[in-house]
């Protein structure tokens, strides 16, 4: 089992190795003090790992229910949110409770939003069940839901207590889910590691899941000890994320957010190319989504793509910050204005 300690302002561990779920209620005892908790999961979760947790969790004299949501993006609303807030109410937990998020990205930012609302906040447990929220969503509070105007558009910054990441859970995922978390990972290496990148793209994901997965949340907590609410250098993290956003929206979801992020990395490489004469790694990126069976080209024209940068939930006025890889294992962060981006993003699309 590998240890990443989280330095947030509420400080936590995340703890990642196999069998860990059969261990979860142990674990949990050890980190807070609640007996009784709400596992939050979803319709294609459950049927897999659901009762192996609340066994754990049993087995460690936790007092333990749960409740499971429709599986897939449309599910993170303010409706399901509501339903999840009522139930909660309705089962009579109080603020010494817990909630326990088992799942994927979708899971956990629903569960970590209901958490830091109900009764004016709770603990929580994150218990990624995908490459991609292990690597990326289950780590750094950040929580939201969607709104029609654009993604992740309310939510709050609620660290969780725990972060269990039972690497044997990423066995039973499809390829395409795979994916997925496979290009939330190359981009930590396309930010400051270029030996990152170059295992990811080879596979060191498949081969050695503890130690990449472990590599790329320690990355992660450096930038979130240093900059927690995302105003400074925790913006590197949106790699990929703007112009994915982007492409995600205009698809209504039916686009894989993994999917959209890769093509965001390709688009962000062009971008980069264009604003600083000195970069050109259009070439690498490309190799690598491809050795990855990622996409990289972009489903829907300019004219279609660029309104989606004013939602953009890291928008401030009418200026946007972009991140663009420089050269692989160096990105630069550079603000532009609003029609400034829209250009770039456009030129950059076609290029």
């Amino acid at each position: 089992m590998i240890t990443c300690p989280i330095a947030a302002s509420t400080p936590y561990d995340v703890l990642i190795g196999a069998g860990l779920l059969s261990r979860a209620g142990e674990l949990i005892k050890e980190a807070l003090p609640a007996r009784r908790v709400v596992v939050v999961t979803d319709s294609h979760v459950a049927p897999l790992y659901l009762e192996e947790l609340l066994y754990s969790l049993r087995e460690a004299d936790i007092v333990c229910d749960s409740c499971t949501i429709p599986a897939g993006e449309a599910s993170k609303n303010w409706r399901q949110l509501g339903e999840l807030l009522e139930s909660l109410a309705q089962s009579g937990l109080s603020r010494s409770d817990a909630l326990i998020a088992l799942g994927g990205g979708v899971v956990g930012d629903l569960t970590g939003l209901a958490a830091s609302l109900y009764q004016r906040g709770i603990p929580y447990v994150q218990i990624p069940t995908t490459l991609l929220a292990a690597v990326d969503s289950s780590v750094g509070g950040k929580t939201a839901v969607d709104l029609e105007a654009g993604k992740n558009q309310a939510g709050t910054f609620w660290q969780p207590a725990l972060v269990l990441c039972d690497t044997d859970t990423l066995r039973s995922l499809p390829v395409t889910v795979w994916a997925d978390g496979a290009a939330e990972s190359l981009k930590y290496g396309a930010i400051a590691s270029h030996e990152l990148f170059d295992n990811i793209a080879k596979g060191g994901l498949k081969t050695a899941p503890d130690k990449h997965i472990a590599a790329c949340i320690s990355m992660k907590g450096q930038f979130v000890a240093e900059d927690e609410k995302d105003t400074g250098a925790r913006q590197y993290l949106n790699l990929g994320h703007t112009f994915g956003h982007a492409i995600e929206a205009q698809s209504h979801f039916t686009l894989r957010h993994g999917q959209a992020v890769a093509i965001g990395m390709a688009i962000a490489a062009r971008a980069a190319h264009l604003a600083y004469p000195d970069s050109n790694c259009i070439r690498e990126m490309d190799a690598a989504l491809d050795a990855l069976g990622l996409p990289r080209t972009a489903p829907y024209p300019a004219d279609q793509l660029r309104p989606w940068l004013t939602a953009d939930e890291k928008r401030r006025g009418d200026r946007i910050t972009l991140v663009l890889p420089r050269q692989i294992g160096r990105s630069e962060l550079l603000t532009l204005s609003l029609t400034e981006a829209k250009d770039l993003f456009a030129r950059a699309l076609n290029l």
